[in-house]
């Protein structure tokens, strides 16, 4: 099938900058659904909504097809300092679409819908739904978790994110750690108390040191970093007490809580786990998918940042327009021409699979 890119990536780009000037900070998505919904629904099809989640299924749905799911999310982070741009308000400059959320993931949310409008024209051997969720960037219980347990059962998830259009088929886990080190008050002047910044340098050189056993060959070996730390009250009391907070990012050789176990074992402090949710995921090169990615010369590679893959129970590849770097900065933005480059891809990568 010979599809008008230009016009599509156009369209795309289009309802970015529409979504762009709509704020929509992680919980504060509502207006952002508000339109989405609206704008699926003036393109002819229906849809269904879950809090501020939008999706819907390609016409004709069979149960007896396989299933694949195009998501990517609405919500954004809040605007970092050092904009020079209003961060609202979308521009294009020398080929390059200026905005909060243009990368991470606008693009990939307006031409994963583009694409999947013209797939819909045409019957395919397996049924497409298009998922919008919201609250990806803070792993919200009100995001993608909602509405998962409502869909038919998936076959593959493509997730939208920016990875350059190569294939992400490994992405670390995330698992975070409230530690607690005790120990007893006393006057700092004299031999008094047990310091509990002393008894907690032990756990917190383990962790800086410690190597898991089991590396990925996609993803490398679990990442342990000490990132926030509290301790006393004034400076003539010892301090009875040393909180500290650990960033582990798992990879898909253990689940985060086997890692949870082994810590336990290893450290001497208390440890508790926030959530053993966020799972790395993994998806076998020689998935049909994956493979027609490499064909058309896409590289699969191993991602260290999260996404909701994290939370799906079922196949799925982080592929997108953008690049990872530009997330989250000043002045983010999206090239139009990476926008035509991804609907190109996407419709390579979907047209006529068997999945």
């Amino acid at each position: 099938m010979n599809y008008d890119i230009p016009y599509i990536a156009t369209e795309a780009a289009t309802l970015l900058k529409d979504l762009i000037a709509i704020p929509s900070i992680s919980r504060e998505e509502q207006q952002a659904a508000d339109f989405l919904q609206n704008y699926i629904e003036a393109a002819g099809m229906a849809t269904c909504r879950e809090g501020n989640n939008v999706w819907c299924l390609s016409p004709m749905f069979d149960v007896y097809r396989p299933t694949i799911l195009l998501n990517s999310h609405i919500d954004t982070v809040k605007p970092v300092s050092g904009w020079r741009k209003d961060p609202f308000t979308p521009v294009i400059d020398n080929g390059k679409l200026y905005g909060l959320g243009s990368n991470d993931a606008g693009a990939s949310l307006c031409t994963l819908l583009q694409v999947f409008l013209q797939l819909c024209r045409n019957p395919q051997a397996y049924n497409l739904i298009f998922l919008a969720s919201c609250e990806e960037e803070i792993s919200g219980a009100n995001g993608i978790e909602l509405v998962l347990k409502q869909l038919p059962p998936i076959t593959l998830a493509i997730v939208g994110e920016p990875t350059e259009m190569h294939p992400a088929i490994a992405e670390k886990g995330l698992m975070v750690l409230d530690v607690t080190s005790q120990g007893r008050a006393g006057h700092a002047a004299r031999e008094e108390g047990i310091n509990a910044i002393y008894k907690a340098l032990d756990d917190l050189i383990w962790f800086r040191d410690y190597k898991f056993k089991k590396v990925s060959p996609m993803l490398g070996p679990v990442k342990m970093c000490v990132t926030v730390i509290n301790a006393g009250t004034q400076h003539n009391v010892v301090p009875d007490r040393c909180n500290f907070v650990v960033d582990v990012r798992s990879n898909e050789m253990y689940s985060n809580e086997e890692l949870y176990q082994e810590i336990k074992k290893q450290v001497k402090s208390d440890v508790r786990a926030r959530s053993f949710r966020l799972n790395s995921s993994h998806i076998d090169e020689k998935n049909a998918f994956v493979q027609r990615c490499i064909q058309l010369g896409r590289k699969p590679f191993g991602s260290p940042t999260l996404s909701d893959q994290a939370l799906m129970p079922f196949p799925s590849v982080k592929l997108g327009p953008g690049r990872s770097s530009r997330s989250h900065t000043a002045d983010e933005y999206i090239m139009i021409k990476e926008i035509e480059e991804a609907v190109n891809i996407y419709l390579s990568l979907l047209e006529d699979l068997v999945v």
